[in-house]
C-alpha cells in the first residue's frame, strides 16, 4: 500500500481542485461512465472503447480520494467526446471497506485507489499510476 504521505498529497491535491471544478460536479451530456466488476475478475481490455482514450479508474465507494475524484471523472467523460471513463469497482458487494483481498484488487495488484491505467483509442497502456494520474488531473485542467 501507498505511504500515509502519498494519500495525503493526493487529498490535498483533490482539494486544491475542487475549488476550480466546482461547476464539473455533474456530467453535462447526462451521460456516466460504465462500473464494472464490483469485486469480480474482469478483462479491461474488453470493455475499452474502440476509437477513444480510455481512463481506467479502479475505485472503491469506500475510498474517500475516490468518491471525491469521481465527479471529475464523470465530467471528463461527458465533456470530451475523444475519451471514456470505465470506473472498475474492486469491492465486492458484501464487503464493507476497502476490499484489497477481491478478486480484481488482486489480479491487477492494487496496491492503493484511486488507480488508474490509460488506454489509447487502439487499446495501447499509455501510462499507469502515478503517470496516468497526473495526464487526467491534467485533462481535468483542459477548458
Amino acid at each position: 500500500m501507498k505511504t500515509r504521505s502519498h494519500t495525503l498529497a493526493l487529498v490535498s491535491l483533490l482539494a486544491l481542485l475542487a475549488a476550480p471544478f466546482a461547476f464539473a460536479g455533474s456530467a453535462t451530456k447526462g451521460e456516466k461512465p460504465a462500473k464494472i466488476a464490483h469485486g469480480e475478475k474482469v478483462d479491461i481490455k474488453e470493455h475499452l472503447v474502440a476509437g477513444k482514450i480510455t481512463v481506467v479508474d479502479f475505485t472503491s465507494d469506500f475510498c474517500p480520494p475516490c468518491r471525491q475524484i469521481s465527479p471529475h471523472l464523470d465530467a471528463l467523460h461527458a465533456r470530451r467526446d475523444d475519451i471514456a471513463v470505465l470506473k472498475v469497482d474492486i469491492n465486492r458487494p458484501e464487503t464493507k471497506g476497502i476490499d484489497w483481498k477481491s478478486p480484481v484488487a488482486v489480479q491487477y495488484k492494487l496496491q492503493s485507489v484511486p488507480h488508474f491505467k490509460v488506454f489509447d483509442a487502439d487499446g495501447n497502456l499509455m501510462a499507469e499510476g502515478d503517470a496516468a494520474f497526473e495526464m487526467v488531473v491534467g485533462w481535468f485542467e483542459e477548458k
